[in-house]
Order: C-alpha cells, then sequence, then structure tokens
C-alpha cells in the first residue's frame, strides 16, 4: 500500500483518542477519530482502511458497532481493544467478524503491527511482499540524541526522559528506547549508550583487578558496599559520555531484507543494527521489531 494507512480509532476516552491519534500519526499514519460507535457508522463514509474499536463504551458498545460496520463494509478490518479479564468477550469479537484483539494496555509498536497486518490480509498471496529493513526500523527521530562531549549527567537526564515522556494512557503505552544515540556533529552514529554502560561504568576498577583470595569475605561484606552505588555515581556525572558509550551498531543498508539484518544481530551479537539509505543514516532496527514481524506472518 503505497499511501498512507487511514486508520479510525473509535474510543469514548478523550485522553485516549487524542494521545493515540498523535503516536500513530507520527508513525506514518492517517488517523481519524470517533467518540463511539455511532459515530464510528458515520465516520465509516470517510473510507478508513483500518478500524481500532473498544469493546466497552456507552450507548452502542463495540459488538454492535462491529455487527453494524460489517454491515456496511464486511471487508472492512477491525481490531478489538478489550480491558483485563474481557478476553472471553474479545474472542467472541472473532467470531463476529473481527480481524484480532489486542488486551488493553497495548504497545503502541505492537498495535501498529496490527495494523498493517490487517491491511495485507486482503492480499492475494501473490500480492504480498515482505518487509525490508526500512519497514521495520524505528525512524532516526523518534531516538534521543546526543553527541559525545555530553555529560554522563545530561546523559541520565535524557534518558530518564525517555521514560516519562512517552504517552501512556490505561488503554496504550509508547515504549522508550532505554538507549541514547550518540552523534558527532556530522549526524553519525559514534556509539550508543545505554542502561548497562551506565552500570559498568560505575564499577570501580578494583572489583575486577586480581586479589588476594582472603579478600572475597570482605567484599561481599556489607560494610564493603555501603555506600558505593551513591558516591560512585557521583563520581562519575561529569564524565563525557563518548568515553563510556558502547561502539556504534553495525550498519545495514535500508533495503536489506529482514533475513540479512537478522543474520547480522545473530553473528554481531547486536540487538540493533543502524540503518542506512545512500549513506545516510535514516534509522535503527532493533531485535524487538524482528520480533514483531515474526509474530505478524504466524498470524497470517
Amino acid at each position: 500500500m503505497s499511501e498512507k494507512i487511514k486508520v479510525l480509532m473509535v474510543d469514548d476516552e478523550d485522553q485516549f483518542r487524542s494521545t493515540t491519534k498523535k503516536i500513530l500519526n507520527k508513525k506514518g499514519f492517517d488517523t481519524i477519530l470517533a467518540a463511539s460507535g455511532e459515530e464510528a457508522i458515520d465516520k465509516l463514509a470517510e473510507n478508513p482502511d483500518v478500524v481500532i474499536l473498544d469493546i466497552k463504551m456507552p450507548g452502542m458498545d463495540g459488538h454492535q458497532a462491529l455487527r453494524e460496520i460489517k454491515k456496511h463494509s464486511s471487508d472492512l478490518p477491525v481490531i478489538m481493544l478489550t480491558g483485563h479479564g474481557a478476553e472471553p468477550s474479545a474472542r467472541e469479537a472473532l467470531g463476529e467478524g473481527a480481524f484480532d484483539y489486542l488486551s488493553k494496555p497495548c504497545d503502541i509498536n505492537l498495535l501498529a503491527a496490527k495494523i498493517e497486518d490487517a491491511c495485507r490480509h486482503g492480499e492475494q498471496p501473490g500480492e504480498f511482499e515482505e518487509k525490508r529493513v526500512i519497514g521495520a526500523m524505528v525512524p532516526l527521530q523518534e531516538y534521543t540524541t546526543l553527541t559525545g562531549d555530553c555529560s554522563v549527567r545530561d546523559a541520565i537526564l535524557a534518558l530518564r526522559e525517555t521514560f516519562t515522556a512517552k504517552i501512556s494512557t490505561s488503554r496504550i503505552m509508547e515504549t522508550g528506547h532505554r538507549s541514547i544515540l550518540v552523534m558527532d556533529g556530522k549526524v553519525r552514529i559514534q556509539g550508543v549508550l545505554s542502561i548497562r554502560d551506565l552500570l559498568e561504568m560505575i564499577m570501580p576498577s578494583y572489583l575486577s583487578a586480581p586479589k588476594p583470595s582472603t579478600a572475597d569475605s570482605i567484599q561481599y561484606s556489607p560494610m564493603f558496599w555501603k555506600g558505593m552505588f551513591g558516591k560512585t555515581v557521583l563520581e562519575k556525572a561529569s564524565i563525557k559520555i563518548k568515553d563510556v558509550m558502547s561502539p556504534a551498531p553495525p550498519t545495514i543498508d535500508g533495503k536489506a531484507s529482514l533475513m540479512e539484518a537478522a543474520y547480522v544481530m545473530v553473528n554481531e551479537n547486536a540487538r540493533r543494527l543502524v540503518v542506512e539509505l545512500e549513506g545516510n543514516v535514516a534509522g535503527v532496527i532493533r531485535e524487538q521489531d524482528l520480533f514483531f514481524e515474526i509474530e505478524k506472518i504466524l498470524h497470517k
């Protein structure tokens, strides 16, 4: 599908509708909203490609809305959202013609994968074309980036924002990437700073240095460890992140196949790859992005 996928999001919660539209649009979808089942029926005139439909709504609930949607457009895929403990109701919706269902809270990446899968569902087997790396990657603009001369303190504050700045409601989550891309002035990736890098940074060198066997009992005593964590964090706060980051991940061309990406990750023992297009950094593909593609293939 060359044009943007148009998604009709149906839910009675104002915050959910607005935040979901924001993050789906950021991922390249065209999102239209409906606050009720009745309004959703009217919005079918805008020809959505996929409907995201909450099951529990006042007035016309999700099951009623699903039946009405199918009367108007029997081939329109509908993904149901269900709350905790309501899976039997969601499975019932599958029997009524729903394409799939997701439990709340739902990760936005999984929801996006389901939307794309729903759009391809009606294609003939010969029409299906496996994604290239560029189709599964996370665009560069969605990552937090810093230069290597920034301090560890700055990096920690920025990394903290990847947890708190993402949108979350009772129904959907947009998770952070838990790492920072370290860039140079030419917008090239120098390295990656992850939480694991920070933990390795605060390890005093003498903990890994050769020591007499009699020191083992001292090392693991309560007095040995007392105050060490906080003291070391404060001591390391001003270090430049280029001195503690991991090397830049391996690169892969955005036009490469997903199998090639999987091969590089396995053989290079890498959890992410830098994606390039015509020599420029376009994004990052992570192991979880390949996992979502695996899950989608199994549900075809």
